[in-house]
C-alpha cells in the first residue's frame, strides 16, 4: 500500500443543524487526515453523523465551522464554482442509491464526469469501457440502468467514480441496497482499489465493508469515539465467504 501525505484533512470540523434549544450537532469538532493510498471506513449507529462527513469531506455541504483540505487546497472556502470544479477532477462519489442518470447508458454514465473533468470524447470512452470491464460489466455497456440489477448498477456507479481518475472516492453506505451475493461482488472491487493504492473513504453500518479496509473509525453524537488500525487484506476474509456462498 502506497501511503505519503494526507489527501483528506479536516481541522475542528462542526456542521450544525437547528437554533437555540433545537440546536443538534451533526458533526461534532472532528479532526482526521486521510493519508494517500488509505481505505477508511466509518461506522456507527444511523444518525451519528457519518453520511454528513462524508459530504462535507466532498464538498456536498458546507461546514458550520472548521476547515476541509484536499490534496494542500483548502475546500470550505471556495467558491460554488471552484468548488464543483474541483468535485469534477479530483473526487468520486458512490451512494447507496446509485444517482445514475436512466436516460443514459451504462456506458454514458461512466463517460460523463471523465468529459466533466475534461478528458476527450475518445478518452473518455476509452475509459468507461476499460473501467466497465474491470467491473465485469462488459456485455451491459449499452444497457439502461432501469435494465440492470442493483448490484450491476452499483457497479456502473464505481466505475463512473473512477472515470475521472480521483485522488479520493467516497462512499455513502455503497452495499445499502444490495442483497448479499451483489454485496460480495462490491466488496470484490473495494479489495482490489484498496490493493491498487486507491484512496477511499466509506461510511458503513456493514461489518463486511469495514473489513476492506485499512483503519476503521468509529462514530458516535457526530464524534470520533475509536480509531482502528486493521490489518487491511480482507482477501481470505472474502475467499471464505466465496466458498460459503458457492
Amino acid at each position: 500500500m502506497k501511503v505519503s501525505s494526507a489527501v483528506l484533512r479536516a481541522r475542528g470540523l462542526v456542521k450544525q443543524h437547528g437554533h437555540g434549544q433545537g440546536r443538534v450537532r451533526a458533526v461534532d469538532e472532528v479532526d482526521l487526515e486521510v493519508p494517500e493510498g488509505q481505505t477508511l471506513a466509518v461506522m456507527g449507529p444511523s444518525g451519528c453523523g457519518k453520511s454528513t462527513l462524508l459530504h462535507l469531506l466532498g464538498g456536498l455541504e458546507r461546514p458550520s465551522a472548521g476547515e476541509v483540505w484536499l490534496a494542500g487546497r483548502r475546500v470550505d472556502t471556495l467558491s460554488e464554482r471552484a468548488l464543483a470544479r474541483l468535485r469534477r477532477r479530483s473526487v468520486g462519489f458512490v451512494f447507496q442509491a446509485f444517482h445514475l442518470m436512466e436516460e443514459l447508458s451504462a456506458a454514458e454514465n461512466v463517460e460523463l464526469p471523465a468529459l466533466l473533468a475534461g478528458f476527450s470524447r475518445r478518452e473518455a470512452r476509452r475509459r468507461a469501457g476499460f473501467l466497465l470491464e474491470q467491473v465485469g460489466l462488459t456485455g451491459r455497456a449499452r444497457h439502461l440502468p432501469s435494465q440492470l440489477s442493483g448490484g450491476q448498477r452499483q457497479r456502473v456507479a464505481i466505475a463512473r467514480a473512477l472515470a475521472n481518475e480521483p485522488l479520493v472516492i467516497l462512499a455513502d453506505e455503497p452495499t445499502g441496497n444490495l442483497d448479499s451475493t451483489a454485496t460480495l461482488d462490491v466488496l470484490r472491487i473495494f479489495e482490489e482499489l484498496r490493493a491498487a493504492g486507491q484512496t477511499l473513504v466509506m461510511v458503513t453500518h456493514d461489518e463486511r465493508v469495514a473489513a476492506t479496509a485499512d483503519r476503521l473509525i468509529s462514530m458516535r453524537d457526530g464524534m470520533f469515539v475509536d480509531d482502528t488500525r486493521l490489518a487491511g487484506d480482507a482477501t481470505g476474509w472474502l475467499g471464505g465467504l466465496i466458498g460459503l456462498e458457492g
